[in-house]
């Protein structure tokens, strides 16, 4: 494969979608030479890369009731819903390891978008910028995951930094800017979603008022992820871009704690890439 990308939009714990096409992907050893993802789907994107096969499932689903995963309690102790040291610490470095070698001796292309708060717009980085620095590369993958309001902001060298998916929910533009030719797609919400309007503008302002291209940002996501769906459809009719979406509309939230919605949502991701498997390898 060439000039190809495989993008990979975000959504919490919607992305167990996701991890259910990737892992499809690495039973049938199809590996993209351009990967790019946003927030849940830079982290499914890490382990589809390190070729670790249901580490995503492992993770998303199985720690999904321990409370140093999700919980207010972390909000309380450490700012953040998600646990940060026991999500990236704990979990890649002693329950479940990453397997960073593969990770980086691969030689996959990878992207991961963040959002920088000063100027409100994205801010890439790429694997190799990190090569070989463990803590680096998990300080970003956790940047592109800081979900805004349940999540402190990351600091990474000057940058302040927060999740991918505010300025770029789904990073189409930095693909075809990259030079990719064509485009695999995998988006979280079915077929003839789009997102409404944030009505809610004073507490982004309260909230951010630092950060005044940040709370732009987050204003205007609507229309950013609306106009992205455009494309992906003028894109999709020409025949330059393959879209893998739920075929059903299962009800998960972003961050859904129930785990027999994110084990159906899981299969369905694995089921719709199955399905979809031949028609994708013609399209290739």
């Amino acid at each position: 494969m060439k000039d190809i990308g495989l993008v990979l939009e975000g959504g919490g714990l919607r992305g167990v979608y996701t991890a259910g096409v990737l892992d499809f992907f690495l039973e049938k050893s199809l590996h993209f030479p351009y990967v790019i993802g946003v927030s849940a789907g830079a982290c499914n994107a890490a382990s589809y890369i390190s070729k670790q096969f249901e580490r995503n499932k492992r993770i998303n689903i199985g720690y999904i009731g321990d409370h140093r995963y999700l919980s207010y309690r972390n909000f309380l102790k450490e700012k953040s819903l998600f646990g940060i040291d026991f999500v990236y610490n704990k979990i890649p470095n002693e329950l479940d390891p990453f397997d960073y070698d593969t990770f980086f001796d691969s030689d996959q292309r990878f992207v991961i978008g963040t959002t920088d708060c000063i100027t409100g717009e994205p801010f890439y980085v790429e694997k190799n910028q990190c090569f070989k620095d463990n803590d680096k590369i998990i300080t970003v993958i956790r940047a592109s995951s800081s979900l805004p309001f349940a999540a402190p902001i990351v600091d990474y060298d000057k940058y302040h930094l927060l999740d991918g998916g505010i300025s770029a929910p789904i990073p189409l533009n930095k693909s075809i800017s990259d030079g990719n030719k064509k485009h695999v797609v995998i988006l979280t919400r079915p077929e003839g979603y789009r997102k409404e309007a944030f009505k809610r503008r004073w507490i982004v302002d309260r909230v951010y008022s630092k950060y005044k291209g940040l709370a732009e940002a987050m204003v205007n996501r609507h229309s950013v992820y609306n106009k992205t769906l455009d494309l992906i459809e003028q894109m999709n009719r020409d025949g330059d871009i393959f879209v893998l979406r739920p075929s059903e509309d299962l009800q998960v939230d972003r961050l859904e704690k129930k785990p027999e919605k994110l084990y159906k949502l899981y299969d369905l991701g694995y089921e719709d890439a199955k399905k979809n498997y031949e028609k994708l390898k013609a399209w290739l």
